[in-house]
């Protein structure tokens, strides 16, 4: 684990309210809110054939964050980052270990990737922080692609598949859920898998700001069926114009305010533990516009958890 760097910049003086730099406790665990953790790797997308750069994700997204203005009684704790080499098995199971404990606390994780292969990683978290055992398990996936792949070993596309294996060995059954996907990014045999695992998706043209009702509603059934809440964004779920800077830029995408809603429904449900934030590539991300939107995500969650927190 290297630990994280401090985080600085705008200063408004006394009685302006505080910004992220200013909450964010590092190395030592302020033992209360929430915790984010960075994944370090884009070695997933390098096996699976994408354009390298996702391992500088972390360092873009808190630099991203660092200015936005945060309620005075948000808790945030900054635990570093994992360095994934070409060991990616190695790093997810080292992401598990440093966050189980978190997780086992009841309190919510951001991971901060890294690519896809991030989502193993913090199921791994989950399954260490023992939140799974006796729970029915959802992934909500905002993606343009399945990443249901078969391979030989781990890749970007491939985590979803090995997590319904690893939940089916485990006696339970992965409630998987995939709102955005592109029909043209993804092949008919990763449909039928889709289908064999029992995924429930929504395409990218049924996602659209016209769609915001239903989406709302499938996302409020899927909440209502599962126990804990594994949220996933990889940022090529959004317009191009919006997220230039991920692997495989989106032809169509959901709008951002439909994202949002998403991620606030869920947040606010009681349900989510965890959530990963994937694909960002700073090497091609004109004027920070998509570290930008995937801070934006990350604050809307936590705010909104925070309040929910705060109401019960």
């Amino acid at each position: 684990m290297t630990p994280a760097e401090p985080w600085t910049g705008r200063d408004d003086g006394p009685g302006t309210g505080p910004r992220w730099h200013q909450i964010v406790t590092i190395g030592e665990d302020a033992r209360s809110g929430a915790v984010l953790i960075g994944f370090r790797s884009d070695e997933g997308v390098r096996r699976n054939q994408g354009r390298p750069g996702a391992v500088d994700g972390p360092a873009a997204l808190r630099m991203a964050l660092a200015p936005l203005a945060v309620p005075p009684d948000l808790t945030v704790t900054d635990l570093g980052d994992v360095m994934v080499d070409s060991d990616l098995e190695a790093g997810q199971q080292h992401l598990g270990q440093h966050a189980g404990p978190v997780l086992a606390a009841g309190r919510p994780v951001v991971v901060l990737g890294g690519g896809h292969e991030v989502a193993r990683a913090s199921y791994y978290a989950l399954r260490a922080g023992e939140r799974l055992a006796d729970n029915r398990l959802g992934i909500l996936n905002l993606d343009a692609h399945f990443d249901l792949r078969s391979a030989d070993q781990a890749t970007s596309g491939t985590p979803f598949l090995q997590i319904a294996e690893d939940e089916q060995r485990a006696g339970r059954r992965l409630d998987y859920l995939v709102l955005g996907i592109a029909r043209s990014a993804n092949t008919s045999d990763l449909f039928e898998t889709a289908d064999r695992i029992g995924a429930e998706y929504r395409f990218d043209l049924d996602c659209q700001e016209a769609d915001a009702t239903a989406v709302r509603g499938q996302v409020a059934s899927f909440l209502d069926r599962v126990d804990v809440v594994h949220l996933t964004i990889d940022l090529d779920c959004l317009p191009a114009s919006v997220a230039p800077g991920v692997s495989a830029p989106a032809g169509l995408g959901i709008p951002l305010p439909v994202v949002l809603a998403v991620v606030s429904q869920v947040a606010r449900s009681g349900r989510l533990a965890l959530l990963d934030i994937a694909e960002l590539n700073p090497r091609f991300d004109q004027d920070a516009r998509t570290a930008r939107t995937g801070a934006r995500i990350i604050h809307e969650v936590l705010t909104a958890w925070d309040r929910t927190e705060g109401e019960r």
